[in-house]
């Protein structure tokens, strides 16, 4: 059996997600899930003057976002995320409508990236994950 499922974001009374969901268990009509600061799991930031526009929108809906590698050049060292981490939280908007927001920062993962360095990353608290992106698969990912 298949089900609709609609999910009302609590951040914002019009952002609401649909899904069609099937499953041999039975959904009760009217059951609700209620979300009350979602995290972004794919958030692309950009870089220079528009990370403060999008991280405006992004702070509006999330309290925290992973945030992807993919830029120009790409994140590919523990260096490189501490210096986007470190834009992102210099322009977060002075005023934060949920307290807080959490850039959850990535790796670029390629040929050269060595398990010392994923481990460098890891240490630091807050790079939570690696990707991989196919040569020309995706933005930047030359």
């Amino acid at each position: 059996q298949c089900y609709r499922i609609k999910i009302l974001l609590s951040t914002s009374p019009r952002s609401t997600m649909e899904s069609t969901a099937c499953s041999s268990i039975p959904v009760p009509e009217g059951t609700k899930i209620t979300l009350t600061l979602p995290d972004d799991f794919h958030h692309h930031f950009r870089e220079g003057p528009v990370m403060a526009d999008v991280l405006e929108h992004a702070t509006q809906q999330f309290g925290r976002a992973i945030a992807m590698p993919n830029l120009k050049p790409p994140v590919t060292t523990t260096e490189k995320a501490i210096k986007y981490r470190d834009a992102l939280l210099a322009s977060l908007p002075s005023q934060l409508p949920h307290g807080s927001f959490q850039p959850l920062m990535t790796l670029y993962l390629t040929d050269n990236t060595t398990p010392e360095e994923v481990r460098k990353a890891h240490a630091t608290g807050f790079v939570q994950a690696c990707k991989y992106y196919p040569a020309g698969a995706t933005t930047n990912s030359d």
